[in-house]
């Protein structure tokens, strides 16, 4: 099965490199960065299969960048890494947006990871 290429937005700079290492690690291609404008930027310079956010970011938050992604292009895959419970406002994001608890473990981020990977492939490309 072929890595995902995922947009990775974290202002932490060593949770940045340290869970971008892991994600390159485990076959994916990582393009980071700390903010939303930049990665709005990048995300409309090229596809990702993933755009994976802090929901806590300064500026433009990973919750207000995930909608204006989402109005763009609805099926693209989200993950919100949060320290909060999202609840039912998760699923009215849409059907591609997953939260990731944090801190994680790495088998979580892989299990999602993984689970993503499949439906990417199921359904031809994100």
């Amino acid at each position: 099965m072929p890595a995902l290429s995922v947009l990775y937005v974290e202002d932490n700079e060593d949770l940045r490199g340290t869970i971008g290492m892991l994600l390159e690690e485990t076959g994916h291609e990582v393009v980071a960065c700390a903010d939303s404008e930049d990665a709005l930027r990048l995300w409309a310079e090229r596809d990702f299969d993933v755009v994976m956010t802090d929901v806590n970011l300064p500026g433009v938050s990973g919750m207000e960048l995930t909608r204006l992604i989402l109005a763009k292009k609805p099926s693209q895959w989200v993950i919100l890494c949060s320290g909060f419970e999202f609840g039912a406002q998760i699923a009215q994001l849409g059907t591609n947006v997953r939260s990731l608890p944090k801190p994680f473990e790495l088998e979580d981020l892989e299990a999602l990871m993984g689970a993503i990977e499949a439906e990417v492939a199921a359904r031809g490309s994100a």
